[in-house]
């Protein structure tokens, strides 16, 4: 089984020692002709010299060929057996199974292939159950919490108030949230977001982002249940852009994504009245772009960093929750890495003194997305 680790292995055709494949299969059959002639020819000389009936160094020189061939053809069908018993077990299924790597020709390209293979299937088995197992999870808390809000309002536990149908929008917006996170990541794998790029002015496009942040902190803090929800308008938002003038050649919408769950993310892990600061900054290439979003949060250990972009990934934006954090979904950093690959950039976790520094690189209208 992967572990996860990188390995060793050459690319399946690739051919050690400089080119030369001394055991491939056509080296192994031109051996298995070249003995074969010899054999006879010496059977030959042999008859000749000692005047040896010629029926009898036919039969001599059939049995020895016979041998031969016997020999390499099992070295060369055993090998498949093992493969075609390892790829049965992959129809059903058990992606556990894995074909000896002991070979230096041609099936032992086929057997790494094969390994290679198991390991994505085993990869994508593994996600799918736990997409399935948390996806499950997150729709039944605000499924719960909304049922249980409308069984009160229908025995008269509780009275269909304002603060009451609060509690209940909450908990349908939290479900609408999730939906749409969802779809937006089923878009993306399936590769059916176009990207429409244009050209744009970085100061007021990331001012009209953060400002929507700001719009709707007031807004999340009205339909607070009063269950401890806590509001986040004491997190301040601060934009950095040098030069103003700054320009980016990307696709709007998704850098909105982007942007937008970096902010969210940062102010969910903030402390009170801890400040979020987003850079802009021109990047190497023609209107490529470096974007910083920093926060004053606990940080990320190193050694979780690789993990920040996975999906429903909690931890990803430090190793304690601000006080105004209510768990999220854990797919907004999933997004955001994705609208980036999209592009053809890179997002990550870069070193910082405080808190926690997300970098976001996008190589502009060079680009070619994949």
């Amino acid at each position: 089984m992967s572990d996860g680790r990188p390995t060793a292995r050459r690319s399946p055709g690739e051919e050690p020692w400089g080119g030369v494949r001394p055991f491939s299969i056509k080296t192994k059959l031109g051996g298995l002709v070249v003995i074969s002639v010899l054999i006879t020819t010496g059977l030959s000389m042999i008859a000749v010299h000692t005047k040896t009936e010629l029926r009898f160094i036919t039969v001599f020189s059939m049995i020895a060929t016979l041998l031969i061939t016997q020999f390499v053809a099992h070295s060369l069908t055993a090998p498949l057996d093992d493969m075609n018993t390892v790829a049965r077990s992959i129809s059903h299924g058990d992606y556990t199974r894995r074909v000896r790597e002991n070979r230096r020709d041609e099936l032992g390209d086929l057997a790494q292939t094969i390994n290679v293979m198991a390991d994505e299937l085993e990869a994508q088995d593994r996600q799918r159950k736990e997409l399935v197992a948390n996806v499950s999870h997150e729709l039944r808390t605000p499924i719960a919490g909304l049922r249980a809000v409308l069984e009160n309002i229908v025995d008269g536990v509780s009275p269909a108030d304002p603060e009451t149908m609060r509690t209940a929008l909450k908990q349908t917006e939290r479900l609408g949230r999730l939906v749409e996170t969802l779809l937006d990541l089923s878009r993306l794998d399936n590769g059916v977001v176009p990207l429409r790029k244009r050209r744009f002015e970085v100061w007021p496009y990331l001012s009209g982002v953060l400002k929507e942040a700001n719009m709707a902190v007031p807004a999340r803090a009205g339909i607070a249940s009063g269950s401890g929800s806590h509001t986040r308008t004491d997190v301040h938002l601060h934009l950095d852009v040098s030069p103003p003038e700054l320009t980016a050649h990307a696709d709007p919408e998704r850098i909105h994504q982007v942007v937008a769950n970096l902010i969210d993310n940062a102010v969910k892990h903030s402390p009170a009245h801890g400040r979020v600061v987003v850079k802009a900054r021109r990047g190497t290439l023609p209107e490529s772009l470096e974007l910083e979003v920093l926060d004053e949060g606990p940080g990320i250990p190193r050694s979780e960093w690789h993990r920040v972009f996975e999906r429903f990934n909690r931890g990803g934006a430090g190793t304690s929750k601000g006080p105004g954090s209510d768990g999220g979904t854990g797919l907004g950093l999933a997004i955001a890495s994705w609208a980036v690959d999209l592009h053809g950039g890179r997002i990550g976790v870069a070193e910082s003194e405080r808190g926690c520094r997300i970098l976001v690189t996008l190589p502009g209208e060079t680009s070619v997305p994949s």
